[in-house]
């Protein structure tokens, strides 16, 4: 069923006020963060006001409705990913969840499956954001382990054609996005998965750009260990969620100790407790747990096909007008065979920070700049883009204001 952006738009406070001047704010910027609904900012803050104590800590009514709220959070996220409840980790965002993976087999003991040396290898790709990049960067500097990655084609896809020699008996991990934050680029896993498997690596998969916008089930995909920030799914900021298969969760080492992370402690030792609680030391982020179950309910409740299909007209809307304007370049697929709702261009002598300060004094929120990922803008050659990213709760009307806005800056920097 189609939905009506202009209903979900009136869920979400921050998108009724007006910037620079009294002009009408059009958010184009949900990739770097997104806007949250009243459910959300209500659930977060009703926690706060009725429910507020350390969950599973104390044995007093608060403190049971915390842990009750909390775990319930977990049910939610779990039923979400079609995961099973204990596979479900919370972390305070994406990049925690890949710096507990490679900090944690950085961890292992000779003998445990995570363990890696020198003639080991790390696999990722140049379209990675720096929180999927640099965690296996020094991973692999501690360890010997080799780094290799798969390179980008010129029009924005992942060149699987060296597969074979990129994965091979040396690879202990592949980590790969889901969904460019630049490109847009839809990444096919099966082939890679497969690949993987076949040479006994695990599949790490930065889910962010894709949990929020598309129906994903841990199930089907066959990656082994998934990641994305709440604050990208219409959720709360400080609050990740780090999702493993359980055998493997039950191997690897923790990342961060003290707390309830323990099963039994001594003077001179100590046990962990069995995952998911093994890698959340410290009192978790309960109210942020909390208004990501909300924000994952309103988008279920949406439906995730519905958000998914309107994004991709959206985006097709905004290629077709975008080939017609003089001098705009598209950096990423013109098609939208396996695409999101993620377009990044140049616009000719126009700097990509001047287009963006244009932009946003027509009320136009973009995002400039390299955004997290310098290896891929320069290996394209594009030292900056101007990206717009969209979302549930955005328009036809968006899409031409910003049609417009890229015509209008144009002349103005003529």
């Amino acid at each position: 069923m189609a939905l009506n952006p202009y209903e979900i738009a009136k869920d979400f406070p921050i998108l009724s006020r007006t910037i620079r001047d009294g002009k009408k704010l059009i958010y184009l910027d949900s990739g770097a963060t997104s806007q949250k609904p009243n459910v959300v900012i209500d659930a977060e803050s009703n926690f706060y006001r009725f429910h507020n104590a350390a969950a599973h800590r104390g044995a007093h009514q608060l403190a049971e409705e915390a842990t009750d709220a909390l775990e319930g959070a977990r049910a939610i996220v779990a039923t979400f990913l079609n995961a099973e409840i204990e596979e479900i980790v919370f972390t305070k965002s994406a990049t925690e969840s890949l710096n507990l993976l490679s900090y944690a087999m950085g961890n292992a003991e000779s003998g445990n499956r995570f363990h890696l040396t020198a003639g080991d290898s790390i696999v990722v790709s140049e379209m990675e954001h720096h929180a999927n990049l640099i965690p296996w960067q020094q991973l692999a500097a501690r360890t010997g382990a080799t780094l290799k990655w798969f390179e980008v084609t010129p029009e924005g896809r992942l060149d699987l054609s060296s597969i074979d020699s990129v994965i091979d008996s040396s690879t202990k991990v592949v980590a790969i996005t889901h969904q460019s934050n630049v490109l847009g680029t839809i990444n096919p896993l099966e082939e890679i998965v497969k690949r993987a498997h076949n040479v006994g690596a695990v599949v790490v998969l930065d889910a962010c750009q894709s949990v929020p916008h598309m129906k994903v089930d841990v199930k089907s995909l066959g990656a082994d260990f998934i990641t994305f920030s709440g604050h990208k799914t219409v959720g709360p900021t400080g609050i990740g969620i780090l999702w493993g298969r359980a055998v493997l969760l039950s191997e690897l080492p923790p990342f961060l100790t003290g707390g309830s992370m323990i099963e039994n402690v001594t003077m001179t030792s100590a046990t962990w407790a069995p995952a998911p609680r093994k890698f959340e030391a410290g009192v978790p982020n309960m109210a942020q747990a909390v208004g990501l179950g909300a924000a994952l309910t309103y988008l279920s409740n949406i439906g995730m096909e519905s958000i998914h299909a309107h994004e991709v007209s959206l985006a097709k809307l905004l290629l077709d007008e975008l080939a017609h304007i003089d001098d705009v370049k598209v950096v990423g697929p013109l098609d939208m065979e396996l695409r999101g709702g993620t377009v990044s261009f140049t616009v000719g002598e126009i700097h990509p920070h001047d287009l963006g300060q244009y932009l946003d004094s027509q009320g136009i929120a973009v995002r400039t700049g390299h955004h997290c990922a310098w290896p891929l803008t320069r290996k394209l050659g594009v030292p900056a883009t101007t990206r717009a990213s969209l979302y549930l709760y955005n328009t036809q009307d968006d899409i031409q204001a910003l049609v417009t806005g890229i015509r209008d800056a144009q002349k103005y920097f003529a």
